[in-house]
């Protein structure tokens, strides 16, 4: 059988940043080159970053990424890399007259084969993802092409995400036309547990394909999305040969036994779904036979909890470094979220960029005090106290506020002091609330909402201890000081607004609460579904209203990391003006 190393670069790319990412492109495609690979391939819209959003919507920013794409072409030659094939993701748009319904100027989700200084093929994904966080309806038209190309002998189809995630078209045609490699670029997003339903489905694909399948997907983080890479290559068995790294930048390099294609001929002709085989020949004989040196392998697998704090950990790092800001700013209160968010800031930006500020009133106290100090000392970030008594007293003086109004004050005099220090030395705030909050409403607009990324928005209560302990315990088990006190883990949760205040004052325990909500947030189901699986008809009537009516203020939060099927932002769309309640 024909032989053919394969690179699969699993990389992160920014969106919009064209020239660095066609630098980090010839980076690694000069990398696999130097370790022997015949076929380099990039992820999803590598070139453009991914999603683009709008920007596809936007001829200039289109018109830029095909430039880009020859550009990158010409200079893969001119460096002396032109003979490997590079298969790139990027934007396009579709020379055909734009029919009623599309997206103005036909943009398209492309791929691209580069070779010998020239774009040899270019393809679309054909399958367009329509839920979730995505809207490729809105911004992209589907390709309708099987696009295959001949390396060393070796017919290679290729598809694009999405063209996995759905029943029919690339996978199967495929099949039909023989193909001995099904390669695959995406730029999947991550989601909590959404590594093993990823195996199971490439490993599907591949016995559908009838030929081993190499899945290549993207890292880092796009405003709220985390890509995860977890890149997997099975054979036509659905047999793992290789898996890389989650949350890691890196080249899968594996030599490969496949079959050999036909050399009499190229397929050709329209097969699954209607789809055109469109083939193109790069070097039509196989290789002299090697000795393989990489036969693959499975990196380790994150545990569950690891996993989504690594996540949060690579989604706040991509935010503060893409938007080009060096340093954060946090209230510590001494409680659990705020403890949770400055120890995924310390290990996302380091501690010495960690600014934290604890505002303490007449109802703070004196052990969270003691816990936000404890937790700078135990982290090594850069601590001050900062009392808002002066500025509570002035206010009250003039206004005489009273109850809730009393209470929220004091959170909205630490978010103006937060801002004002974030003015005046150029750190961004983070805000610390986690979604069961969130969900019911239970923060202060313009007072613990303020800020420009919220770390733990997709992160209910529960999982927020949880994460807590888990930090504790790897750097105990690393020989290293666990980052949060063991107090702002143990001690019942509270705003300290007001004498003696919980959380349990105003919601109910968030073991409970939290089964609940994500009942109704995360899988969309009424109040009689959930009733029926044994939840109190009153607290469920009551915590359905609550996260009915906040809608308000969700929608005035900042962006934060998504690790679940549906966060509160582009995965759950409700009107802010709403009547609808559940019923019975």
């Amino acid at each position: 059988m024909p032989q053919l190393r394969l690179a699969l670069n699993q990389i992160d790319s920014t969106v919009g940043d064209l020239d660095g990412n066609t630098e980090s492109i010839l980076h690694w495609t000069r990398h696999s080159a130097e370790q022997g690979a015949h076929l380099v391939a990039f992820p999803e819209m590598v070139l453009t970053g991914y999603p683009v959003e709008d920007l596809a919507l936007r001829s200039s920013f289109v018109e830029a990424s095909r430039a880009a794409l020859r550009s990158l072409a010409e200079r893969l030659n001119a460096e002396g890399l032109g003979e490997v094939p590079v298969v790139v993701g990027y934007l396009d748009r579709s020379e055909r007259a734009r029919r009623y319904g599309q997206p103005a100027g036909s943009p398209q989700n492309a791929g691209a084969v580069l070779h010998r200084g020239a774009v040899a093929l270019t393809f679309a994904k054909h399958h367009l993802p329509n839920y979730g966080v995505f809207d490729e309806f809105r911004y992209f038209v589907p390709g309708d092409t099987l696009p295959m190309v001949r390396v060393h002998g070796i017919d290679v189809a290729l598809a694009i995400c999405e063209d996995l995630w759905q029943d029919g078209g690339r996978v199967p045609a495929s099949c039909s036309a023989g193909a001995g490699l099904l390669l695959s670029i995406n730029a999947s997003p991550y989601e909590r547990e959404k590594d093993d339903t990823r195996l199971d489905l490439v490993r599907k694909r591949a016995q559908e394909a009838g030929c081993t399948t190499a899945y290549l997907a993207m890292i880092g983080g796009q405003d709220e999305l985390v890509f995860d890479g977890d890149s997997i290559v099975v054979d036509r068995d659905g047999e793992v040969i290789a898996r890389a790294p989650q949350f890691a930048e890196g080249c899968v390099l594996l030599d490969l036994d496949l079959p050999a294609a036909d050399p009499a001929s190229v397929p050709e002709g329209v097969v699954d779904d209607g789809l055109r085989i469109e083939h193109v020949t790069l070097s039509p004989d196989p290789l002299p036979r090697y000795e393989p040196e990489l036969a693959g392998g499975e990196a380790e697998r994150l545990g569950d909890d690891e996993e989504v704090y690594t996540a949060l950990v690579v989604g706040l790092r991509a935010y503060v470094a893409k938007n080009g800001f060096r340093s954060v700013l946090i209230g510590l209160s001494g409680g659990i979220d705020s403890a949770l968010v400055a120890a995924i800031a310390c290990d996302a930006v380091g501690a010495q960029n960690v600014y934290g500020v604890a505002m303490p009133s007449r109802y703070s106290s004196e052990h969270s005090i003691g816990d936000a100090a404890e937790l700078a000392r135990r982290t090594g970030l850069n601590f001050r106290t900062v009392p808002i008594a002066p500025m509570f007293d002035a206010y009250m003086g003039s206004l005489g506020l009273t109850g809730l109004a009393e209470e929220n004050l004091q959170s909205r005099l630490r978010g103006t002091m937060l801002m004002a220090i974030s003015n005046q030395e150029g750190h961004i705030v983070l805000a610390p609330g986690n979604k069961s909050e969130l969900a019911c409403g239970y923060s202060t607009l313009y007072g613990d909402s303020v800020g420009a990324y919220g770390p733990i928005k997709d992160v209910y209560k529960t999982s927020v201890f949880r994460l807590a302990k888990w930090r504790n315990r790897a750097a105990e088990e690393r020989g290293q000081t666990p980052p949060i006190p063991e107090n702002s883990i143990t001690k019942p949760p509270s705003a300290e607004l007001r004498p003696g205040q919980v959380d349990t004052d105003s919601l109910p325990d968030y073991d409970i609460l939290d089964r609940i909500l994500e009942l109704y947030v995360d899988r969309d189901q009424g109040r009689a579904e959930i009733v029926a699986a044994g939840y109190d008809d009153a607290l469920v009537t009551r915590i359905l209203r609550l996260v009915d009516t906040a809608e308000y203020k969700r929608r005035q939060y900042p962006p934060g990391t998504k690790i679940s099927a549906k966060g509160f932002g582009k995965d759950r769309r409700l009107p802010i003006t709403n009547r609808w309640r559940e019923r019975v």
